[in-house]
């Protein structure tokens, strides 16, 4: 960063209403998140963020480290539950159910998310069988169903042709690029309503990273894809809608084309232009 003209962000009282231009082309809203706010105990990680978001999309949500993004994405499968003393108000619905309504089922719920996470994280077992995991999860014990479903989503991943021939080999011994996307093979496998995505190239090299990006690209109209991403070049490439997050706060969420060439938000034209973060 030039020193030069670097500035401070905005002062952190003026917040204003959350801008909305959000780019149509979805078959629906899939996502609808309304008035969510978390705490940490005491403290206070999300301020009621509203923002919907469509089916067969890409969005991304950017924002500097501890804005509250992977946390937001963390709420979408519930996994903030697993963290002590977080309380949670507002709604998250899938497709029209409530999510955190008290009858929510969870494990089934997680079940219609799929989570790819910042560094890949393969099973040991063999990349057949973590693959088909979540089937056998299930009690899906048919051959020719599985076997059907890990060439499908070794396919849908960009995978098939690299490991067809050793899918009885350890999953340990492929390369860091190859294991994430076997992780979204594997995501991808349960066929899921939402494919959520933390930093999924955070831990790779930029031969890898292009290769992930190309994945998303492809698996866009077949899944609505939700990544939190650090990097903004990629959010600009790989997404269709992109939200912008400081202190916990949704800011501007909208069409990417325009986020990141004519912001509506003064805060946000600050961040994408390198200015803060």
């Amino acid at each position: 960063m030039n020193m030069e003209t670097a500035v401070a962000p905005r002062p952190d009282h003026a917040f204003e209403s959350t801008v909305y231009h959000v780019r149509a082309g979805g078959s629906g809203s899939v996502l609808e998140i309304k008035d969510l706010s978390l705490f940490y105990g005491p403290a206070q990680a999300l301020y009621t963020v509203n923002m919907t978001v469509e089916k067969g999309l890409v969005t991304a949500l950017i924002g500097p480290s501890g804005c509250g993004k992977s946390t937001l994405l963390r709420c979408i499968n519930r996994m903030n539950d697993l963290v002590d003393a977080v309380k949670i108000t507002g709604q998250i619905t899938l497709n029209g159910e409530d999510i955190y309504a008290r009858a929510a089922d969870v494990i089934a719920l997680r079940k219609r998310m799929g989570m790819v996470f910042q560094k890949p994280n393969p099973f040991p077992m063999s990349i057949f069988e973590n693959v088909v995991y979540p089937l056998r999860v299930d009690g899906v014990r048919d051959k020719t169903v599985l076997e059907e479903t890990c060439e499908r989503a070794l396919k849908g991943s960009a995978l098939w042709n690299e490991v067809k021939d050793r899918l009885d080999q350890s999953a340990l011994g492929m390369s860091g690029g190859q294991q994430q996307r076997l992780c979204i093979a594997r995501a991808i496998a349960a066929d899921p309503e939402v494919l959520l995505m933390d930093e999924p190239c955070s831990a790779l090299d930029p031969i890898a990273t292009a290769k992930i990006e190309d994945l998303i690209n492809e698996l866009a109209g077949q899944y609505t894809v939700v990544i939190v991403t650090h990097n903004m070049q990629q959010a600009a490439r790989v997404s269709d809608n992109t939200a912008f997050m400081y202190l916990g706060r949704l800011i501007e969420y909208g069409d990417t084309e325009v986020m990141f060439q004519t912001p509506k938000c003064g805060r946000t034209q600050d961040y994408v232009t390198g200015r803060f973060g």
